[in-house]
């Protein structure tokens, strides 16, 4: 069915885009053999690329090795459902030795601000993946940020750079700042984790419950099917689809 797809295809690219990144200059063209008995040995590219594929298979059949066993309740509604597919998810992803959503945004931050050189430009792109990643400053916490920044640059009459030791003491003095205005502390991060990793398991599901739904729908509509009463989405076991 359209639902079961769309969670094997989820798994395989988490597969592919959370452990591969292909540099430019690693990048392989793809040659056509007028025949098997005279191709040539294989170059270090083409290794690469078989070890690549050899490796995503591994994950993947790693992945389906898990969600073969585990039963899925496909209820965002139900937290106890929500837990219990954010569990299997996570078990998934440490056996099959993938990022977390927080992994894979924390590594996406790294990469993206490596080269910037303010402090300003750096928390635009913050602002920036948050807005593609889909995530909410539900605390205001980004124009607290900001208002922190603009403060020191007053301070020091200069834009803020990177590697102004002193300037950015300032600056993470005033978030600190920020941080106890809004509650946050160091020691609760894992809990901050965990609750994403809940919001992002109940939006997962709530897409699995949409495409469900969409299949019956289709299916009720061919004529050996019209007569048939759908089943409740909630009861459905993925493992009878892989």
């Amino acid at each position: 069915m359209a639902f079961t797809s769309r969670l094997l295809s989820r798994s395989s690219r988490q597969l592919c885009s959370g452990q591969f990144i292909l540099q430019p200059a690693h990048s392989v063209q793809v040659r056509a053999f007028a025949n098997e008995a005279a191709a040539p040995p294989a170059l270090k590219g083409d290794e690469m690329l078989k070890n690549i594929f050899l490796e995503v298979k591994k994950k993947f059949e790693t992945a389906i090795g898990i969600l073969r066993k585990e039963k899925i309740t496909i209820d965002p509604e139900d937290p106890a459902a929500v837990a219990q597919y954010a569990k299997v998810m996570k078990a998934v992803r440490e056996k099959a030795d993938l990022f977390s959503e927080s992994q894979r945004i924390k590594y996406t931050v790294e990469t993206r601000t490596r080269d910037i050189p303010d402090a300003r430009t750096y928390l635009l792109t913050l602002k920036e993946i948050r807005i593609k990643r889909g995530l909410t400053d539900e605390l205001g916490a980004e124009a607290m940020m900001m208002d922190a920044l603009e403060k020191v640059e007053t301070e020091l009459k200069k834009p803020l750079m990177r590697n102004d030791k002193k300037g950015m003491a300032l600056l993470m003095a005033e978030f600190e700042k920020v941080n106890q205005k809004l509650g946050i502390r160091k020691e609760d991060l894992p809990k901050y984790e965990e609750q994403l990793e809940l919001k992002i398991a109940k939006a997962q599901l709530e897409e699995l419950k949409k495409d469900a739904y969409e299949a019956m729908d289709t299916q009720k509509k061919r004529e050996e099917f019209k007569e048939e009463e759908m089943p409740s989405v909630k009861s459905l076991d993925i493992r009878n689809f892989i």
